[in-house]
């Protein structure tokens, strides 16, 4: 047998695992502190700094422009502004300039931006202290501030504020979330384990809560239970509507005040304010179902559930919004009947574009305020673009915020422990209170308390009687029926 000789056979090396670096990411020029803040006229103010955002290229952004990306998601500043701030650099991939506007990002992009930024004012009301420990502080959020950095706010925020007051390296950690504009308890962890614990409650839904709220007209003296679905139609604007195919949402509502409109004294009997206005004015107002609405209710809520807006949605679908929420409260936005009673419509693009303007060309305001004086002054004192331009960065400035703007009739009261271990509450708020001169209550009683409902509401049965779609039902633990809107 022939053998045939060969060379060495060399085997293929190992390759060793080649380092990738990751992308270049801009930093943050400067991280001042203290943090820039002055107090002015009752507001709570931030010098303007340089400040550079950091986000991975998200999955709906993947091979899309970038200019198309900036000008879908975000909506502080001008398309214009964003096409120069890609052209001159300001805003880079991975650390470096793209070629043009039509630069397509991909998965593992790192983009940043880097401007001149403009906080919105806040209240310069304090953060109050309802209870501290060694592991939570609970505190009565003001209205108007937002709890995280986000948008347009970074140190006008609960975190920065209260780092700004207890020193750099503490680091607050939030168990509940309260939108910008709802005030009332906030739980604020000091270590993990604790954020950890209050959480698991939250989400185990162990925790009760009760809400305050001022709405327009006169809201039913019974109790009820609103169970409309709540769907997210515009993540960018925050807006959420009732919606039969939206996420199950459950609220209690319990009356606690109803405060008619103010009437004139003509000797001695009550009647009427007189009704100045003209013949225009009344035409108009006779196609505003809320405008028959007198006076205003202060209303306890009790949500089951915890959807986005899930209380501004239910009382505005049972035709009693809060008297002052820019967004549901909003005529421009929603038309005469301020979606009383609408779970159906398909005008969520109208609505959307009509929001949209709201705070640019347009004031955003509440439609239905209980003192048409205060309204005309508040329409003049709104935040809205004022026409000029930042010196350094060119940016169209806002004016500031009107008093109505810093927050919603929309305060958590109290949160409680299903099991009774534990419960913290505040007082009501101002706007709660009953006006100077009319009796009525100065806080709310433990035996007409709703979250006393939470036990029983699911052995609720339903009376037979009908009503417009209302069906009534008796409660096994309370003397007075309750009144459920069927989802």
């Amino acid at each position: 047998m022939a053998l045939t000789v060969v060379g060495p056979v060399e085997l293929p090396k190992e390759q060793s695992d080649v380092f990738v670096p990751p992308p270049e990411v801009v930093t943050t020029p400067c991280d001042p502190w203290p943090r820039p803040y002055y107090l002015e006229v009752g507001l709570r103010k931030v010098q303007p700094y340089h400040y550079t955002y950091n986000t991975y290229c998200k999955e709906r952004w993947r091979g899309r422009e970038i200019l198309d990306v900036f000008s879908t998601e975000f909506r502080d500043r001008p398309l214009d502004y964003y096409k120069d701030a890609i052209e001159c650099g300001k805003v880079v991939v991975n650390g470096k300039k793209v070629p043009s506007v039509q630069h397509k990002v991909m998965n593992g992009d790192i983009i940043s931006h880097t401007l001149h930024r403009h906080e919105p004012p806040v209240t310069a009301q304090p953060i109050g202290v309802v209870h501290e420990d060694n592991d939570m502080i609970v505190i009565n959020k003001p209205a108007g501030v937002p709890v995280h950095p986000a948008g347009r706010y970074n140190y006008n925020s609960i975190i920065e504020i209260m780092r700004a007051e207890r020193g750099h390296q503490w680091n607050p950690l939030p168990c509940n979330r309260l939108d910008r504009l709802t005030s009332g308890v906030m739980f604020i962890a000091k270590h993990a384990k604790a954020a950890a614990k209050l959480t698991d409650q939250i989400m185990g839904r162990t925790v009760k809560k009760e809400y305050i709220a001022r709405v327009i007209g006169e809201f039913p003296e019974e109790d009820v239970i609103c169970d409309q679905p709540v769907m997210q139609i515009s993540p960018k604007l925050g807006l959420n509507r009732a919606r039969a195919s939206g996420k199950d949402a459950k609220t209690i509502f319990k009356r606690l005040a109803y405060y008619p409109p103010p009437r004139r004294t003509t000797n001695g009997e009550s009647a009427k304010p007189e009704d100045t206005r003209s013949d225009k004015d009344k035409e108009r107002d006779s196609h505003m179902s809320w405008k028959s609405k007198e006076g205003y209710s202060i209303v306890r809520c009790l949500p089951l559930t915890g959807r986005t807006h899930q209380l501004r949605v239910h009382l505005q679908f049972l035709g009693h919004p809060i008297s002052n929420d820019p967004i549901y409260c909003n005529q421009r936005v929603f038309g005469p009947s301020l979606a009383a009673g609408d779970a159906l419509s398909d005008d969520d693009l109208e609505i959307i574009s009509k929001l949209s303007k709201m705070g640019k060309s347009e004031i955003a305001e509440a439609m239905a305020y209980h003192d048409e004086m205060i309204e005309e002054y508040n329409k003049r004192k709104a935040e809205k673009m004022t026409g000029q331009k930042c010196e350094v960065c060119d940016t169209p400035l806002y004016s500031d915020p009107g008093p109505h703007e810093l927050g919603i009739y929309l305060h958590a009261k109290r949160y409680a422990c299903q099991d009774g271990t534990w419960s913290y509450e505040t007082e009501l708020p101002e706007w709660a209170l009953p006006p100077p001169g009319v009796e009525g209550p100065t806080a709310t009683k433990g035996d007409t308390d709703p979250i006393a409902l939470v036990d029983g509401v699911d052995q609720l049965v339903l009376g037979k009687k009908t009503c417009n779609g209302d069906v009534i039902g008796e409660h096994p633990r309370q003397s007075g029926p309750l009144l459920v809107m069927p989802g």
